[in-house]
């Protein structure tokens, strides 16, 4: 082996000790529990869930360019950054965040910490509970049924997430319960003199024959993603649903971080018999993002339907990883993302279906379409399935292009100028995914933020 040979090698060891050791110190800086914010039986089950994700976060590695999984983002970004946790809940205001539909069933974290000044979910039923996990309306034995106990626990930022709990958004509809207000889970992030790094947590668990519609959001103090601020933030968020038997959860996930924030997320959903879960995944702010999709279906006659759009410009990166896993006989799901990438941007989606032996009648479909509007856009695309049932109806594919020359002329053979006729087109191509969120107010939000950017 030649010394250049060797060299590298060592210069590899040596980056791979401080990514590790990066992990270390962010598990070190993590926020202690309050013991007299609780009873003892909650802290000591707290404890003890936080120091089990401890011990998985140091027996795991950072990742890189040379995982399969994160081959197309490159998270060395992340390790020049020092983070320090944040104590503050300084916002004063959240009605330029708010949703219309959800004024008085809005929960609201800043920096990660239960703010109840901010929060109001008094239109909600008696019987629904939504709240802090602290508040100690759940107890823990009816929460250790649910809390940390999805698969892909030991994930590293999911772990290093679980590591760092000290509260969380806990959203429990009991049986037959039909929730008609939209719950707003809004998360908040703060900028201050130092780069800071949260963990949001949110538990959601819908009994058997209830219907829930969630709005999970996550965005800086100010309302827009393309502003840039002085600090960057890393939000490292988990989310886990539990749809219970013949129950329907309606979830949408929103991203709209500030243009120097780091984010990544995970959202962990298991479906039980004859259940309806829907994800509207929209990824528009953040420097660096990820989301993690992963569904489990663990019933029959369950029914999963994934939309998403990610739309990112400049020199963002915006990367979606799903998966949906079936277990049983006559599973369903249905999946299209799309992507609009601008400037030097990269957006990566990739998207697997598990279909094994037992998930007879299965019927699958997934697509994923991408629109390029500029020379340097990049996307990478990877739409897999891996089936070994033998009677099932699954496809997938994905399409990338930019605007169709065409259909911009007949735009302008009717009296509309160029830029018009373009922006008309990408108004009708993020609005196949925007028309199908169910919040009349969120929608047009988004419809006039694709819309301004």
């Amino acid at each position: 082996m030649s010394i250049a040979s060797v060299e590298r090698i060592v210069d590899e060891e040596k980056k791979a000790i401080g990514r590790d050791r990066y992990l270390i110190e962010l598990l070190e800086g993590r926020r202690e529990l309050d013991p007299q914010a609780m009873d003892a039986e909650m802290t000591a089950w707290l404890q003890a869930i936080r120091e089990h994700a401890a011990v998985l976060v140091t027996e795991n590695f950072f990742p890189t360019k040379r995982d399969e999984e994160w081959r197309f983002t490159d998270l060395s970004p992340l390790l020049e950054v020092k983070f320090a946790g944040v104590s503050s809940t300084q916002v004063s205001d959240v009605r330029d965040l708010s949703i219309a539909e959800a004024d008085s069933s809005c929960l609201v974290f800043v920096n990660g910490i239960y703010a109840p000044q901010l929060s109001d979910v008094s239109g909600l039923p008696e019987n629904v509970f939504v709240g802090n996990l602290l508040a100690g309306k759940i107890p823990p034995a009816e929460l250790q049924n649910y809390l940390a106990r999805q698969r892909g626990a030991e994930e590293v930022f999911t772990a290093l997430n679980t590591a760092s709990m000290t509260d969380g958004a806990i959203v429990w509809v009991p049986k037959n319960q039909v929730v008609d207000r939209p719950i707003h889970l809004l998360f908040i992030s703060t900028m201050g003199e130092v780069a800071t790094i949260s963990g949001p947590r949110c538990l959601v668990v819908a009994e058997a024959n209830s219907t829930l519609t969630i709005v999970e959001d996550y965005t800086a103090a100010i309302s827009c993603p393309d502003v840039l601020l002085k600090n960057p933030y890393f939000t490292n968020a988990v989310t886990e649903i539990w749809v219970g038997q013949n129950a329907e959860v309606n979830h949408t996930r929103l991203q709209r971080e500030a243009g120097v924030a780091f984010h990544i997320g995970k959202s962990a959903i298991a479906q039980a018999r004859d259940s309806r879960y829907t994800c509207n995944a929209i990824s528009l702010g953040a420097r660096l993002s990820r989301h993690n999709l992963e569904v489990w279906q663990n019933g029959e006659g369950t029914y999963t339907t994934l939309n998403g759009l990610t739309q990112i410009s400049g020199t963002q990166l915006a990367d979606t990883h799903s998966a949906i896993g079936y277990n049983h006989a006559n599973g369903t799901s249905k999946q299209l993302h799309k992507c609009i990438v601008d400037g030097k941007a990269h957006a990566v989606f990739n998207g697997k279906i598990f279909v094994p032996k037992p998930a007879q009648l299965t019927d699958a479909a997934q697509l994923n379409r991408n629109l390029l509007l500029s020379p340097q856009a990049r996307v990478d695309t990877k739409p897999q399935l891996e089936i070994t049932a033998d009677n099932v109806k699954c496809a997938h594919g994905a399409t990338v292009g930019q605007l169709d020359p065409e259909e911009v002329f007949y735009l302008q053979s009717r009296g509309l100028d160029r830029e018009t006729s373009c922006n008309l087109l990408v108004d009708a191509f993020a609005g196949e995914i925007l028309d199908r969120i169910p919040v009349a107010s969120l929608k047009q939000m988004l419809s006039r933020c694709v819309a301004c950017r």
